[in-house]
């Protein structure tokens, strides 16, 4: 992308699917815009069903939006998508690799498919298997490899063409810690000396915080804000804080404490027999103090009481009015936003 600074510019995406039977129709997508700066790591962040995965597939040209435009890597999606594919690499949330191959034959098929000679397949091949911590398991069949072994291998498998944006559509789903912290360390590696764009859907609060160079997150479709990590947790003053709640009644959880002076961003939420009191403060040792004697007074039973500076969990709440958890479609009570 020579001269350009931008490797994606979407304008307004809506997806609509439309209800088929009894089903309802689908809004997917409802104005999302974005931009992504070339040579970073973006961040799409949301819970599932935000629509960062319907954002993937239109930006990647396997899906078309109902309105809307979008050019990745200079060409539009609509008008070029033969060169919006040239240009980019995308692994999907679940694995491309066929388990029968082996993983050398698995990324020289994929390099000769990207119309490489076979000499240059195998070279491609070797050169990636030996990047990507694979050359000692080149032979074996990739059924036999592990969740973070496969996962690697399909990032592998989506550079054998050089691209210039990488799409990792919930890379770490399913992984364990270690392979987890394994598949962090090369999507910085790739960013870092293959300067490629990379952009990163992932309902990873930690995954975004230690990845995306910038983020943008996304809620019911929308685009809610963008900005660096740092950037984001910034923007909110103060300390969060938090108390798991047990079968809370989120009425008297806020009558409680609401006679505890500094807090705002007040949120109760229940979700079965669990809940949280989320809240912000300029003074998290005064307020820890107060929160847990009116709890006490009132008999509302809790459990943790952590204070924090902000994290993208906070940002989150603050900008959408729900936490990002299991409970988030069951927000009950909100306080004035700050």
């Amino acid at each position: 992308m020579p001269g350009n600074t931008q490797a994606i510019v979407a304008d307004d995406l809506v997806k609509v699917y439309r209800g088929r039977g009894r089903r309802p129709e689908v809004r997917a997508l409802d104005g999302l815009s974005l931009t992504v700066p070339a040579g970073r790591v973006f961040g799409l962040l949301g819970p599932n069903g935000a629509g960062k995965s319907t954002t993937t597939k239109i930006l990647t040209t396997l899906s078309t939006p109902t309105a809307g435009s979008a050019r990745v890597a200079g060409h539009d999606v609509l008008r070029a998508p033969d060169a919006v594919r040239a240009s980019i690499g995308y692994v999907s949330q679940g694995s491309s690799t066929d388990p029968i191959l082996t993983a050398a034959e698995s990324l020289e098929i994929a390099a000769r498919l990207r119309g490489a000679t076979a000499a240059d397949a195998r070279a491609r091949a070797a050169r990636l298997l030996d990047e990507f911590g694979l050359a000692d398991a080149s032979r074996r069949p990739v059924g036999t490899f592990s969740g973070g072994m496969r996962r690697r291998l399909d990032v592998a498998a989506a550079l054998v063409h050089r691209p210039q944006v990488l799409f990792l559509d919930e890379p770490t789903t399913g992984l364990d810690p270690e392979a987890r912290a394994a598949m962090w360390a090369e999507i910085r590696r790739l960013s870092a000396e293959e300067a490629l764009t990379v952009v990163l859907t992932t309902h990873y609060m930690e995954e975004a915080d230690r990845l995306a160079d910038e983020l943008l997150i996304v809620n019911a479709g929308r685009a809610v804000v963008q900005g660096t990590p740092a950037e984001l947790k910034a923007a909110l003053h103060g300390d969060s804080l938090r108390v798991s709640l047990i079968e809370p009644d989120p009425v008297a959880v806020r009558a409680a404490i609401s006679g505890v002076a500094g807090l705002r961003d007040v949120l109760v939420e229940a979700s079965g027999v669990d809940g949280v009191l989320a809240a912000r403060t300029d003074d998290a040792s005064a307020a820890v103090g107060a929160v847990i004697a009116a709890l006490d007074a009132a008999g509302v039973r809790f459990g943790q009481v952590a204070a924090s500076h902000p994290t993208l969990d906070d940002v989150y709440l603050h900008f959408v009015g729900h936490t990002f958890g299991p409970a988030a479609a069951a927000a009950l009570t909100t306080g004035a936003a700050a």
